[in-house]
C-alpha cells in the first residue's frame, strides 16, 4: 500500500458506493453461516485449505506470486504454514462453550468477531489470506481482503478459489470478498467501517489501522538477530541459518538479519556458512551492496526486496560465484546510520563478532533499538543459562532455540508456537499483543460467572509484614 504518511485522496464515487455494498454482502453472508455447527464449519475450513494449498495449486500460486511481484521463490515453501493453521484450527472449539473453570465458576462462550478487514502484504499474498480465512471462517466471521496493489492479482486468485470452495459446499461465497482495485483511501475507509482489522504488512499501514477508530491487530517490523555461542553445533547452526535466510529470498520479517558469533567459533561459523552457499563480500563489495540496497537517503530500494542473490549481485555489480545463494557481510557497527544492522528483507546477513556473553546481550539490545524491537531473536546454544539470560534481556516477543528462525517463529510442526502468518510484537513494537495471531484473536468471548465459595484472604495474609505496622 501507499504509505500512511501520504494524505489519501478522497474516495471516488465508485469507492464510496463500494464500501456499503461490501459490508452489506458480508453481513448477509454472516447471517447465512450463523446456523452452521462445529462439524460443518470444520469441513469448510478443510475445503478452503485444500483448494488453496494442495501441492499443484500451491506451486501455481507461488509462480504467480513471483511473476506478479518479482519477489520470493517459486518453491511453495509456505504451503506448510497453511496446513499448520488448519491443524491448529481443527483442534479447537470456536462456538458455544470453549472453556470451563469449575474452581472459579467461569464458563467461556465463543462468538464471531464480525466483519474483518484483512490487509495483505506484498511479501505474503497467498498464505496470509489463506490463514486469515481459515481462522475467520472457523469463528464464522466474514472477511474483506485488502491486497497490496503490487500483488492484487495473486491475492485475488486466492480469494476466488476460496469462494469457489464455499459455493461448491452450498455456502454464500460473500463470506470472503476481495478489493479488486485497492487504494489507500479505500483501505482506510474499510478499516473504519469493519468491526476488526487484521493488519499484516508495513508499519505505515499498521499505524493507519490503529488510527482507524476500530479495533485492530497489527504486527511489528522484523530484524531477527541470532546468537551463536561457543556450545553450538556449528554445522547444524549454519545449515539452519541458510534455510532461514534463503527461504523466499529472505522476504519474511522473521528471516535472520543479524548474526552474533562468539569470538571462539566466529571463523569456523563463517567457513560453515560459506559451505552452505554464503558469499562473504569484500570491503569494496560491501559498499556496492550497500549502494544497491539503500538509496542516498537511506531508504530500502524496492527492486532489491526479496530478490535472489543473483539478481542483487547483478544490480550491485558484484561477480557472484556459482552456487552462492546469500551474502555474508562482516559488520562491527550498530545503529540506524549503519544500515546493515537494520532489517534487510533479502538474502543479506550481517555477521558480528562478540567476546563474552555479556557483550552479546548488549549487542542484541542495541541492534533491536535500530529496528525490530518486539519481534524476535534466536539462539544456537546448548547452554541453558545463556538461553535463560537472553530470554530475560531481549526485548522481543519470541525466541527460537536451535531452529530456523523464518520457518519457526510463526509456528512449525516441530515446535509449539501457534501457527500463523501474523505475529504481534507487543508494546515494544507498538502492538496490542505479543502473541502469534491465531484463532482466539478472531472471536469475541462471553464470560459467564457463577458464585463460588468466598475467596477472601485475611488482612494479615494480604498485607504481610506491613499489617498493623506504623502508618507512614
Amino acid at each position: 500500500m501507499a504509505t500512511a504518511s501520504t494524505t489519501p485522496r478522497p474516495l471516488s464515487e465508485p469507492e464510496r458506493n463500494l464500501v456499503p455494498e461490501l459490508l452489506a454482502r458480508a453481513r448477509k453472508a454472516m447471517q447465512d453461516i450463523a446456523p452452521l455447527d462445529q462439524a460443518a464449519v470444520d469441513r469448510l475450513c478443510r475445503a478452503l485449505a485444500w483448494v488453496t494449498s494442495n501441492e499443484t495449486t500451491a506451486v501455481r500460486l507461488a509462480n504467480m506470486t513471483v511473476d506478479e511481484t518479482g519477489m520470493g521463490g517459486r518453491e511453495p515453501s509456505r504451503r506448510l504454514k497453511a496446513l499448520g493453521i488448519l491443524r491448529d484450527a481443527l483442534r479447537q472449539k470456536s462456538m458455544g462453550i470453549i472453556e470451563e473453570d469449575a474452581a472459579k465458576g467461569i464458563v467461556k462462550y465463543a462468538k464471531p468477531a464480525g466483519i474483518l478487514a484483512a490487509l495483505i502484504p506484498v511479501t505474503s499474498p497467498v498464505v496470509t489470506p489463506v490463514g486469515s480465512a481459515i481462522y475467520a471462517l472457523k469463528c464464522k466471521d466474514a472477511v474483506i481482503f485488502c491486497p497490496h496493489p503490487a500483488s492484487r492479482r495473486t491475492t485475488g486468485e486466492v480469494v476466488r478459489l476460496m469462494r469457489i470452495a464455499l459455493q461448491r459446499e452450498g455456502v454464500n461465497p460473500d463470506v470472503f470478498q476481495c478489493v479488486e482495485k485497492p487504494s489507500l483511501a479505500l483501505t482506510q475507509a474499510l478499516m473504519a467501517a469493519c468491526d476488526l482489522t487484521i493488519a499484516t504488512g508495513g508499519q505505515p499501514m499498521v499505524r493507519a489501522a490503529y488510527s482507524s477508530g476500530k479495533p485492530a491487530f497489527g504486527v511489528g517490523a522484523g530484524n531477527a538477530t541470532i546468537v551463536v555461542d561457543e556450545t553450538a553445533d556449528i554445522a547444524d547452526a549454519a545449515r539452519l541459518i541458510r534455510i532461514s535466510k534463503t527461504n523466499d529470498n529472505g522476504s519474511g520479517c522473521s528471516a535472520d538479519g543479524n548474526l552474533l558469533a562468539d569470538a571462539t567459533i566466529h571463523d569456523a561459523l563463517l567457513r560453515a556458512l560459506e559451505q552452505e552457499g554464503g558469499y562473504l563480500v569484500s570491503p569494496e563489495e560491501k559498499e556496492l551492496l550497500r549502494a544497491a540496497y539503500w538509496d542516498a537517503e537511506g531508504h530500502r530500494t524496492p527492486a532489491t526486496i526479496a530478490r535472489s542473490a543473483a539478481v542483487i549481485a547483478e544490480r550491485a555489480g558484484i561477480a557472484l560465484p556459482a552456487g552462492k545463494t546469500f551474502f555474508l557481510v562482516a559488520e562491527d557497527k550498530i545503529g540506524k546510520q549503519h544500515p546493515f544492522s537494520t532489517e534487510k528483507l533479502g538474502p543479506v546477513l550481517a555477521v558480528f563478532r562478540y567476546d563474552g556473553f555479556d557483550q552479546a546481550l548488549a549487542m542484541v539490545e542495541r541492534i533491536l533499538e535500530t529496528g525490530g524491537k518486539g519481534h524476535s531473536c534466536g539462539i544456537y546454544s546448548f547452554d541453558d543459562n545463556h538461553i535463560h539470560r537472553l530470554a530475560l534481556a531481549a526485548p522481543v516477543s519470541r525466541i527460537m532455540v536451535r531452529q530456523a528462525q523464518s520457518k519457526s517463529n510463526a509456528g512449525t510442526f516441530t515446535n509449539g508456537m501457534p501457527m500463523t502468518s501474523s505475529m504481534g510484537c507487543g508494546i515494544w513494537g507498538g502492538n496490542i499483543t505479543n502473541e502469534n495471531l491465531s484463532l482466539k484473536h478472531y472471536m469475541n468471548v462471553t464470560w459467564v460467572s457463577r458464585p463460588i465459595p468466598e475467596d477472601r484472604p485475611t488482612d494479615a495474609e494480604l498485607f504481610g509484614e506491613f499489617h498493623n505496622s506504623e502508618i507512614f
